[in-house]
Formats: C-alpha cells, structure tokens, sequence
C-alpha cells in the first residue's frame, strides 16, 4: 500500500560564504585594470636588468650557452609575471561598510583587514611616476598600530582622491579620541 504523505522540499542550501567575500550584502569594489599594466612595466624594467647583467656576465665569464641561459630565464620571469599580474590586480577589493573599512588582497597569501573608521589617523593619497602616467593612485589608511596600516592601490586618481575624503570625514566622526 502506498503512503499518501506528500514529498517534503528540502530547504534551499544558502550559498556557503566564503572566509574572504565580502561583508553580507555588500560586493567588492574592484580596483582598476591600469594596476597590472603597472606591475607589468615594473617587472618588464627588473627582468630587462636583471637579463641584460646576467647576458653581461656570461660574455665576461662564460660562453654563448650561458648567455642563451640568462635569456632564457629572464623571458620565462618576464611571461610568468605578465600572468600574475593580471591575477593579482583582480584581487584587489574593498568595501566600506557602516563602520568599517574591508580590503582583500593576495593570490598565494589571502589577506582580508577591517579596519574600523575610529582607528584611523591619517589617510593619504600617493602616486610615483608611473603611477601618474598610467592614472592611478594609491591610498593609504595608518592607525595607531603601525601593523595595521593598509592601502588600497590601483583606483584612478579622481576615485582615489573621493575614497581619501570619504574616509578622513568618517574617521573622524568616528574617532575614539586616541
């Protein structure tokens, strides 16, 4: 004989978290692309050095396999880091939350930092040459705890300069009067 139980529905799996994403009902704020153009001049400038004193010293000490060598090894650091830089510029997020700066960084070493509004002293807006030549600027948060100082790179310059004004209004009016 049948049972005439209806079949119950299995509640919907909530989608897990993960230990890294973005505060609940908040999504990453991306950082801009001109970030790994960055990274990529700065590793095409140290591997063309790097290859062109290893090319220097093997004409001095070696012979021409030693120079194929150190061509070799430079063009393959060179491909490595044209990658990584791509992959590390899309890890870069933040969010600001009601009282709280989130920032999440790092391919090999994840890294998420909060840091609160209130604990803030100073908050900067730098850029280097290339930096400026590419449009981007760095903005970055110390606190009272030198270990707790952080930066958010990469954001175009007009973007970088509102998040720095946005974030020393809110440290103050959060201040905790360290």
């Amino acid at each position: 004989m049948r049972s005439m139980e209806t079949p119950q529905q299995e509640p919907a799996a909530q989608p897990e978290r993960s230990p890294f994403g973005a505060p609940e009902g908040t999504e990453w704020a991306r950082v801009c692309r001109a970030l790994a153009w960055y990274r990529r001049y700065v590793a095409g400038a140290l591997c063309l050095a790097g290859g062109a004193l290893g090319v220097l010293l093997a004409l001095l000490w070696g012979s021409a396999l030693w120079v194929m060598f150190w061509v070799v090894v430079a063009a393959v650091v060179f491909l490595a880091c044209w990658v990584l830089a791509g992959v590390f510029q899309r890890s870069w997020g933040y969010v600001e939350s009601e009282s709280e700066l989130y920032l999440t960084y790092g391919v090999f070493l994840r890294q998420l930092v909060v840091v609160p509004y209130g604990r803030m002293q100073v908050v900067d807006v730098t850029a280097d040459l290339l930096e400026q030549a590419l449009g981007i600027a760095t903005v970055r948060v110390r606190t009272a705890a030198s270990a707790a100082d952080t930066r958010v790179v990469g954001l175009p310059l007009e973007e970088a300069v509102r998040l720095r004004g946005r974030l020393a209004a809110r440290s103050e009016s959060f201040s905790t009067g360290l």
